[in-house]
């Protein structure tokens, strides 16, 4: 492997981690946390998602894609499950148990080296490389974490302030 390799493994993993972990989630964790029971399981019609199926379902993508497949554990995931619940889960439980998966999957991608990104796997009867595998991640997640973050907005009706330091001009003073 090249230095130019190694740098591009790293800068590929670090980023997805911090998209994951430093962007995505305390973001999505604060919007969450002051929402009732009722507010994450609310959906405007059956067709559509609640926070708490869409939390249900990150979980066990991030837990089947990184977690699982790199840690080459046995896939036990039932996705169908995930978008059936009905229960009013509560919220705190949920983000316990994404945000576990997310530590974990954190100490995967910590650890995978370029050979890891090459090599070939096959998830959730999908063949590809370890980094479409990490892509499809922070893609995805980031995909769910908009939905979630307009369903928070559409019940509070506020702004949530994520880029507060820009100015009017959308750029930083």
């Amino acid at each position: 492997m090249t230095a130019n390799q190694a740098d591009v493994t790293t800068l590929f993993l670090e980023s997805s981690r911090h998209e994951l972990l430093e962007q995505y989630w305390p973001r999505l964790r604060g919007c969450v946390e002051p929402l009732t029971d009722a507010q994450v399981w609310w959906r405007p019609n059956e067709a559509c998602n609640s926070i708490g199926n869409l939390l249900l379902h990150l979980n066990g993508n991030v837990g089947q894609w990184l977690v699982a497949s790199f840690n080459r554990q046995e896939d036990n995931r039932n996705r169908p499950v995930e978008f059936a619940e009905r229960e009013l889960i509560p919220a705190s439980v949920l983000l316990d148990r994404l945000g576990a998966t997310l530590q974990q999957a954190s100490e995967v991608l910590i650890r995978l080296t370029h050979d890891d990104l090459v090599a070939q796997y096959e998830i959730q009867g999908y063949k590809g490389t370890g980094l479409s595998a990490v892509y499809h991640v922070v893609e995805h997640f980031g995909m769910h974490y908009g939905q979630i973050l307009y369903i928070v907005k559409t019940l509070s009706g506020a702004d949530l302030g994520f880029y507060s330091e820009l100015n009017k001009t959308g750029r930083r003073p």
